[in-house]
């Protein structure tokens, strides 16, 4: 029945030759792996005027220059991005960087930020989409979580059907979104050439306004740079794109870049002249699309596409985060079982983990986006910070070609990153000083996963000095219950083994079964010894450990090892487990933390 239902909903496996086949062309990775940095226009402009109302309305007239800021910062990351792609052509984007040229401690720092930002890219743009999504129909407000959780489960499926396939589906909500908004800024922006948007809506620019600081300014421009995020997530999935993968990569980036730069200025610019005021039950673009347009078809049709993509937006997370881990789990700071592929050759664990984390911080946050948002973008620009400045260390010590033009991309790069990722824990330290718990904890953990490799692998090597102790022989303890096939069937195994010594081992509740059971043994196979532990206190596993740890000591004593032979009967079907009980797994379970005792398994298949 799993089987049936897992190839249902993910597919047939694949051959490890058919990974060619996975791999993605630019405008089918455009789709999935901008989406994310794309659906940030959704929400960045408004992050600007959230800041910008606590002064005035009219203090929206400094949306523009701060969006002109942050079109400048994308630049500079798109032109460093791009660099890093060449320089690192197998991915790993900032945690590679930062650990080559800056050492391990700020690639770990690089790592662990991303990690966590990938997880809050699922939850901001599931919880951003369902926010589109209740702000067209209210009705379905007190139902976002539930709305949120079953859209990550959607996306989840998807992506563990592969890159391709999740590719191929994603593609057009993402190319339908960016359609619609070209075609919202430009009805708007034709209706605000020819006279139709009244000029007393929008306060003129240049106007003086009562309260504005240069710290105000800093942090409206810190806030309204979240539309940045995402747009490291190429350089990490570089493996993904077909080959030549760099240069296909690069390509992605530039596009998504003048894709990014056209949506979000316009974003600004219409919500500037049309005096939209952020509202909490409806976003800014919801407002700028009823303004242009009406609540006609095509509001709706941008409303549609602006859920869509803010919810597909999660599926950059699917494909950085698996990849990421990749990286992270090869120099052993997270569990291997990163680098294994699934069925349909992804990274399913990646996936699936993803999915399952993404899920508890929209249950934990109650899918409220504005919590979300500002550790999710410092959960970013810290990478983007260091990746930066990795670069510069890089540039400065090979010196290449054209070096001088490149560091001075990556110096502007560094500098405003920094400062934004500052100005976020300036102005709003009560939403994100989590991250000075959480992040250092993680550095902890990856470093005691790498321990523990380390100590596993100098365990296992042959060439360690521990001795290895000869076997003599061996002595067999045989838990038995009953007089059954089982048992007879074990003892038969035990016997072709030529042990030393078979001991069955029965633990009575009460004195009366020992003694009729003993008899019964003795015409059943009495060439087998017995031995009978009577337990007051109804256990079984307490008195049969202590009777395997005499045993042990005294065949340590003469180089014998110890094997306690399991009978187990296996029910015809599944589900007929749970009408028995389970003490063969439990006492199997037990014994393998027991040091210096084998334990065999013995099953015996029942036909009906």
């Amino acid at each position: 029945m799993f089987t049936l239902i897992k190839r249902l909903l993910i597919g047939r496996p694949l051959k490890s030759t058919e990974l060619g086949e996975q791999k993605l062309i630019k405008t089918k990775a455009l789709a999935i792996l901008s989406s994310d940095a794309l659906s940030s226009v959704a929400y960045g402009p408004e992050q600007i005027l959230l800041v910008l109302m606590t002064v005035s309305a009219a203090a929206f007239w400094y949306s523009i220059p701060i969006g002109i800021g942050v079109l400048v910062l994308l630049t500079a990351l798109i032109l460093s991005y791009r660099q890093i792609i060449f320089a690192y052509p197998h991915g790993g984007g900032a945690y590679v960087v930062s650990k080559e040229n800056l050492g391990l401690f700020p690639g770990l720092i690089s790592g662990g930020s991303l990690l966590v930002d990938y997880i809050l890219t699922v939850a901001v743009s599931v919880s951003a989409g369902t926010d589109a999504i209740t702000s067209a129909f209210p009705s379905l407000h007190e139902h976002s979580v539930l709305i949120s959780v079953f859209f990550v489960l959607c996306i989840t499926i998807l992506n563990l059907r592969g890159v391709t396939e999740s590719a191929s589906i994603l593609a057009y909500p993402v190319y339908l979104f960016v359609l619609a908004i070209v075609i919202m800024i430009i009805v708007g922006l034709y209706k605000i050439a020819s006279g139709d948007v009244s000029p007393a809506l929008h306060t003129a620019v240049g106007t003086p306004v009562a309260g504005i600081s240069l710290f105000l300014l800093l942090r409206a421009f810190a806030s309204g740079s979240s539309a940045l995020t995402g747009v490291e997530a190429i350089s990490n999935a570089i493996p993904n794109f077909k080959d030549p993968a760099p240069n296909n990569a690069a390509k992605t980036l530039a596009a998504m870049g003048i894709l990014l730069s056209i949506l979000f200025s316009g974003i600004v610019v219409l919500a500037y002249y049309y005096g939209v005021s952020p509202k909490d039950e409806v976003t800014v673009v919801s407002q700028i699309a009823e303004g242009i347009f009406g609540r006609n078809i095509m509001y709706y049709f941008i409303q549609g596409t602006t859920a869509l993509i803010l919810i597909l937006a999660a599926n950059t997370g699917y494909s950085a985060f698996p990849l990421l881990a990749v990286n992270l789990a090869k120099d052993k700071f997270i569990p291997r079982m990163f680098t294994a592929r699934g069925d349909r050759l992804g990274y399913s664990n990646g996936i699936i983990s993803l999915g399952i984390l993404s899920i508890v911080l929209i249950v934990a946050f109650q899918g409220k986006t504005e919590h979300l948002i500002p550790l999710y973008a410092v959960g970013v620009f810290v990478p983007f910070t260091l990746s930066q400045t990795g670069m510069l260390v890089k540039w400065f010590r090979q010196r290449p070609k054209g070096w001088v033009g490149k560091f001075i991309i990556n110096s502007i790069g560094a500098l405003i990153s920094f400062i934004v990722s500052m100005m976020f824990f300036l102005t709003k330290f009560e939403q994100v000083w989590s991250i000075l718990i959480f992040l250092p904890l993680i550095i902890f953990v990856f470093h005691r996963i790498k321990k523990h490799y380390e100590a596993v692998g100098e365990q296992l090597r042959l060439a360690t000095c521990e001795p290895v102790m000869p076997i003599e022989g061996n002595v067999m303890i045989l838990p038995v219950s009953g007089i059954t096939h089982v048992v007879e069937h074990s003892i038969l195994y035990a016997k072709s083994l030529k042990a030393e010594q078979i001991i069955a081992v029965y633990v009575p509740f009460e004195k009366e079964d020992e003694t009729v059971f003993e008899q019964k043994w003795e015409k059943f196979m009495p060439d087998v010894r017995l031995v009978t532990l009577h337990s007051p206190y109804r256990s079984v596993s307490n008195p049969l450990f202590k009777f395997i740890d005499t045993v042990q000591r005294k065949a340590s004593e003469n180089n014998y090892q110890v094997t306690v032979v399991i009978p187990q009967f296996i029910p015809k079907k599944g589900w007929h487990n749970i009408l028995h009980n389970q003490t063969s797994l439990m006492l199997r379970t037990q014994l393998l933390y027991r040091k210096d005792v084998i334990i065999t398994t013995v099953p015996y298949h029942l036909k009906k």
